[in-house]
């Protein structure tokens, strides 16, 4: 299949940057039925990125198997937070970390004293363990901050959550690569797509040192809502939007 004839189908099949795809997967394999094989499950509707076997983010190359969440471009808003809110040497979470794209960009971007990642997903943590092998960080395989070490409680600097934020019967409504490839526990965040969100803010009240920093991504129209729940959990909330990265997220420190 040559390139143009490649653009084509991926155009056709409403891949939006066909051009950039393409050669994305040409660069992929030498091999021409390979290449025929990616087209037609990318054509079917397969993520990009699992077809691949990674994603970019932050300038790094994550490796993202079948079925974990894809990171996507706007979380570098809450990289770029962490990086302007944290002094030196933090110890640092990284909740809900999927792939752990988060928490190995936050290793570069932070040289932590200690840092962990945790999520729920058992497939998510196996491929967050491959990404940070080599990286000095815990990875965890639990319920937010349940399966970390006790005597964090009340030292982390700064926690750092990729939380699902999508109202339930929303999920049905998110295009088919995510809502049909991707796991469900890493996009529902319960009615009001806040449900996992505010049990991160009470329980990160607990586990920050006085001074410490949450971080996390929400929806523009949701942030009021969450802000009142970390002002209730004892936070001091602040919201900040990115235009150029579309992402909307919420900082919340812990007085003191």
């Amino acid at each position: 299949m040559d390139r143009s004839a490649l653009v084509g189908r991926l155009r056709a099949a409403g891949c939006v940057y066909a051009e950039d795809e393409a050669e994305l997967l040409i660069a992929a394999t030498d091999d021409p039925l390979r290449l025929a094989e990616l087209t037609d499950r990318r054509v079917a509707g397969e993520p990009l990125e699992y077809l691949l076997g990674w994603a970019e983010f932050c300038g790094l190359r994550i490796a993202v198997d079948a079925g974990v969440f894809v990171p996507r471009g706007r979380t570098a808003l809450l990289v770029e937070l962490a990086a302007e809110l944290t002094g030196p040497a933090p110890a640092v979470v990284d909740l809900c970390c999927g792939s752990g794209a988060t928490t190995v960009a936050l290793a570069r971007r932070l040289a932590p004293r200690w840092l962990a990642a945790a999520d729920i997903d058992p497939a998510a943590v196996v491929c967050a363990r491959r990404n940070l092998a080599g990286v000095a960080a815990e990875v965890y395989e639990g319920d937010l901050f349940a399966p970390l070490p006790e005597h964090w409680r009340g030292r982390l600097d700064l926690v750092v959550a990729n939380a699902p934020y999508v109202p339930t019967d929303a999920v049905a409504l998110m295009p088919p690569e995510a809502r049909l490839h991707e796991a469900t526990v890493a996009l529902d965040g319960g009615p009001d797509g806040l449900a996992v969100l505010r049990r991160v803010g009470v329980e990160a009240a607990a586990w920050l040192a006085p001074g410490g920093h949450l971080i996390v991504e929400a929806g523009e129209s949701q942030v009021v809502d969450l802000c009142r729940s970390f002002e209730a959990a004892g936070l001091i909330p602040t919201v900040r939007v990115d235009e150029n990265l579309d992402a909307t997220a919420v900082t919340a420190r812990r007085p003191g």
